[in-house]
């Protein structure tokens, strides 16, 4: 029977040096396979390909970017460090090589997809802000209307060069065998939105590149009042290839599932048997709240997820 959830390294790679110290704590909690979050090093994903090689664990999907960059460290690792939609040809060209950097890692490892994020639209970035007028209804939609003009009229530059760089790794994925997921985003800053994944996913219809469904990010923007979770869903969930499972409260995401308030119950009519299924906590989530929460999902989903 294959196995219903992967844990994402994201979880307890920052208390590790060693590959084999990170998955052997992540299959004491009873988890075969795994995620690779993107602040491993050259040496440390090489050794994951090789527990993997020896049948230690399964690799299922890997978070762009994956090894890290040359030169940066893991403490300051992070998967926007270049963005595939800087409007600078540097930095984008950057982007696109430890992309695909990032899709040779997913093809020694057996990965089936690589979670890519699709960059950003320089606006002043004002979610906090956006909170505090939550009460008062007036100034919360005179916030809101004014980030929303802002990012439409600065975004078209910005998602050009993120389409550019789509089409791009799009060609290569194609040759690697390997799907790319494109995330919903945290930030309102951050592409793509709404509007832009529509595009997005229809611009390359019949190629590699799907939808990948982050839970925590979809609740956020239904907290702040810019779209219900479920209308992403109802739009983006037949091309969805994988999920990130994390549970939420407010803005404050990742934490293990039952540690929020998120109904996970609202993904069951989403999800696919094979639908990659991450969970993706982060600390300070303990041992015992992320086995409690996977077991909470798998007796949840268990019709869902599993082959006979």
């Amino acid at each position: 029977m294959r196995e219903m959830f992967a844990l994402s390294t994201s979880w307890n790679a920052s208390r590790h040096s060693r590959a084999k110290d990170i998955i052997d704590e992540i299959k004491s909690l009873g988890f075969g396979q795994v995620e690779l979050n993107f602040n491993l090093t050259s040496k440390m994903v090489e050794d994951m390909v090789s527990l993997k090689e020896e049948g230690a664990i399964e690799i299922v999907s890997v978070h762009n970017f994956c090894p890290i960059p040359e030169g940066a460290s893991r403490q300051n690792a992070s998967p926007d460090m270049f963005s595939l939609s800087a409007l600078d040809e540097a930095e984008r060209k950057k982007a696109i090589d430890y992309t695909k950097r990032t899709i040779d890692t997913a093809v020694r490892a057996g990965a089936k997809a690589v979670v890519l994020h699709g960059g950003k639209v320089k606006v002043q970035e004002r979610i906090k802000e956006l909170i505090l007028f939550q009460e008062n209804r007036q100034k919360y939609n005179e916030l809101r209307q004014q980030m929303l003009k802002e990012r439409q009229g600065k975004s078209k530059d910005f998602f050009n060069q993120t389409l550019r760089s789509l089409e791009e790794l799009c060609r290569y994925a194609q040759r690697q065998e390997v799907k790319l997921g494109i995330e919903n985003r945290y930030y309102f800053s951050e592409i793509p939105d709404f509007k832009e994944m529509e595009i997005i996913l229809a611009t390359f219809s019949g190629g590699p590149l799907y939808y990948w469904h982050d839970v925590g990010h979809a609740q956020v923007y239904e907290y702040l009042g810019f779209i219900k979770h479920k209308e992403i869903l109802d739009k983006f969930a037949d091309g969805m290839v994988g999920i990130h499972l994390h549970d939420v409260e407010g803005i404050d995401d990742h934490r293990a599932p039952l540690k929020g308030k998120f109904d996970f119950s609202l993904l069951k009519p989403y999800l696919k048997k094979e639908t990659l299924k991450v969970l993706e906590p982060h600390y300070p989530a303990t041992k015992k709240e992320v086995l409690e929460g996977k077991r909470y999902l798998e007796e949840l989903f268990e019709k869902v997820g599993s082959e006979k």
